[in-house]
């Protein structure tokens, strides 16, 4: 449910190729370690011209892509992506950024559309070259399908176990109009625009200012509310494209500037929760909804701080009803906060009333703990407003795979 309460009909096996006047392909090109099935380099397209939008890393260490791609939305149109995982192009120098724009060029040529409209994405190792000669005859490989959606969610993949993909329809201005998406990340996941990769396309006219605004207001309360390890990586990119295929009037804001904003919400928080319950050596999601916030900065700030905080990880994974690391957590958000005014529940029981504790709720609590999905409700009592994050419980699987990451 997205946060206005409109739910938009899911297309069954819906990917970013269900939305029309797309198609996409893959191709296993060498970049990671060969196996069976595996996919590492693909190319989303559209027929047309579409309005982009996107947000990226923060990290001051942006990959080489993420330079690319940032500059070339900028101009406010794309005809298409080129993703690889396996090497992230990150820390390559001067190097990597000439490496990032051969990889728009080869896709320019591919999909016949002029460079500076194709846009580049990378995840993987750090510090490592790409290895050009791969991707050059990865590229001449490649087949587009009106159905390649999902080989694009499956070459994007590094150490998730399963494509991460939506697509939802909608009426605007009377026309009917899809959204479709597909993410990547199972760690370096941390609200921050926190995603590895993410791909959003739209067959609805909308402009590119508003299709910006619309993209933010989404990642506000998607991408920005989850957490794994508290890591923002150097590659993380979402990008969105709208090429009117549809045929409706340009959407520029109002009331279908207002649904096509919770259709987006709702594509990119399927995908955000998605990423958290693929999580390295996850064994359970907990939500935190902080509601009764002074101000909704506020709500988000104690939600997050919550998800992200390794003790209450901890927590979640043994099962353990410590509802002391989820009050200190809210404690030292930042949020305003009366101590004397906290209920807290977890499930459907009530841990902590004006912040004080429920006698017996610890035992009451135990058997909501072992469920796989666990959802904490923190009130805080100071105004209206709310907001959710989403996490996952930290455990010794996540620390062994990210022990020989690269080794």
């Amino acid at each position: 449910m997205v946060p206005d309460g409109r739910e938009f009909r899911g297309l069954d096996g819906g990917s970013v190729t269900s939305v029309h006047g797309f198609s996409a392909g893959a191709v296993y090109a060498g970049i990671k370690t060969a196996g069976v099935g595996k996919l590492d380099l693909g190319v989303l397209a559209s027929d047309r011209p579409a309005a982009v939008a996107a947000t990226f890393t923060r990290n001051a260490f942006a990959a080489a892509p993420v330079i690319v791609s940032r500059e070339r939305v900028g101009r406010g149109q794309a005809r298409a992506v080129i993703a690889n995982a396996g090497n992230a192009n990150a820390c390559t120098g001067e190097q990597g950024l000439a490496d990032a724009r051969e990889m728009a060029a080869l896709a320019a040529r591919y999909v016949d559309a002029p460079a500076e409209q194709v846009l580049v994405a990378s995840t993987g190792v750090i510090g490592v070259p790409l290895p050009m000669e791969c991707i050059r005859e990865g590229v001449g490989k490649l087949e587009l399908h009106a159905d390649g959606g999902p080989e694009m969610a499956r070459a994007i993949m590094t150490t998730d176990t399963r494509p991460k993909e939506i697509a939802v329809g909608l009426e605007l201005g009377g026309r009917t109009v899809r959204v479709g998406g597909m993410a990547k990340g199972a760690a370096m996941i941390h609200p921050n625009m926190a995603t590895m990769l993410a791909f959003l396309t739209t067959d609805a006219a909308i402009d590119a200012d508003f299709l910006g605004q619309a993209l933010r207001a989404a990642v506000a309360d998607s991408f920005n509310m989850i957490s794994v390890d508290g890591d923002t990586s150097t590659n993380d990119t979402l990008l969105v494209l709208a090429n009117g295929a549809a045929g409706n009037q340009t959407v520029r804001g109002g009331a279908d500037g207002e649904t096509f904003t919770a259709a987006v919400t709702q594509v990119c928080s399927h995908l955000a929760r998605a990423i958290v319950g693929d999580a390295e050596g996850m064994t359970r999601v907990f939500s935190v909804e902080v509601r009764g916030a002074r101000s909704e900065a506020d709500a988000r700030l104690a939600a997050r701080t919550v998800v992200q905080s390794s003790l209450v990880k901890a927590a979640v994974y043994g099962a353990d009803p410590n509802w002391g690391r989820i009050l200190c957590a809210i404690g030292y958000s930042g949020a305003t906060v009366d101590p004397y005014a906290v209920d807290l529940y977890a499930g459907d029981v009530q841990l902590v009333r004006a912040g004080t504790p429920v006698s017996g709720s610890r035992e009451a609590a135990a058997p909501v703990m072992e469920r796989p999905e666990v959802s904490f409700v923190a009130n805080l009592h100071l105004g209206d407003a709310s907001a959710v994050a989403w996490g996952c419980d930290l455990t010794e699987a996540y620390v062994v795979e990210n022990s020989a990451y690269t080794t």
